[in-house]
Parts: structure tokens; sequence; C-alpha cells
């Protein structure tokens, strides 16, 4: 299961969100980009991007942003942390993490830290299971749009991948 087939599957049902943060591995701090770490990361991710330097304004962190948000093409939208990284901080979402926020505003899914804890179907499965519940617990008739609009994924990206 992608982030994209899960868009696909319950953008109706759950609002999107990708919140871009820090560049994880800029060409001009803890880069992957050179020697045989980058030869490994070319091999095993080819469409990795090993070009960008950390963004030092808000105009440059939107810019890069953006290049992420066209290259994934999730079709979902792309907010940004500002540069004092609230967002990362507070969701210790730094390099990649998934999120499932309830309605009450609570955290009902963590992911791991991507790229390896970086799931999916893990997401899927406590998207359905917490669907069924809000099902359940609300009333017999299938929630409104207004009130599955509040249920929100969120995944935050700090890495710039190009698909």
């Amino acid at each position: 299961m992608s982030l994209r087939n899960l868009y696909r599957q319950y953008h109706e049902q759950v609002q999107f969100l990708s919140i871009y943060i820090r560049e994880a591995h800029p060409k001009d701090g803890w880069w992957f980009g050179g020697g045989i770490m980058g030869k490994i990361l070319k091999k095993g991710i080819p469409k990795t991007a090993t070009d960008i330097y950390d963004p030092k304004t808000i105009k440059e962190r939107r810019f890069v942003a953006g290049l992420c948000e066209e290259s994934l093409q999730y079709g979902i939208r792309t907010y940004v942390d500002e540069m004092d990284d609230p967002v990362s901080k507070a969701y210790a979402a730094k390099p990649t993490r998934l999120y499932l926020i309830g309605l009450d505003g609570r955290v009902v899914y963590t992911g791991g830290l991507g790229p390896y804890g970086f799931s999916p179907g893990a997401l899927g499965t406590a998207m359905e299971g917490y669907l069924a519940t809000m099902q359940i617990e609300s009333r017999p008739e299938p929630l409104t749009r207004e009130e599955t609009s509040l249920i929100r994924i969120g995944f935050v990206i700090s890495d710039l991948h190009r698909i």
C-alpha cells in the first residue's frame, strides 16, 4: 500500500496533510550524496535527490517543498514548517513520519521514523480501524463529510525524493 493509494481510497473521508520540515540530508549538512554512501543511496533509491542545500530562509524552504510536492505527486497539498521547526519538534518528525489525528485532536497513530519505519500499510490499517470505531460509536448511519473532514492524516517529510 502506498500513500498515493491511501489518498485515492480515503481522501473523501480523511483530510490529508503533508508538512515539509528541515531537509534531513542537505548537501551542506549531513550529506549522503558523495562517496560510497552516495553510491549506495543512488543504487537503493535511485530517484533520491542528493543535490539539495539546507534552506536558509522560509522562501528557500517553500521552494524546496514545492519541488518535493511536485516530485512525490501524491495530490496532497504540502504545508511548510517554520524556520524554527515547531512542527518537527512537536511531532518528533525528522526525517519522515506518518500520523493519524482523530476527531478529538489526539494522535491515534504514530508511525515509525522513516525511511525504515515509514509504513503506509500500517497507517491504512490504523485508518480502517479508527473509521470503523468512529462509525460504531457515533451512530448507525455513515459519518457526514463535515465530520470526516476533521480526521487528519499527517505526514512529515524532510528528504526530497524524486519519483
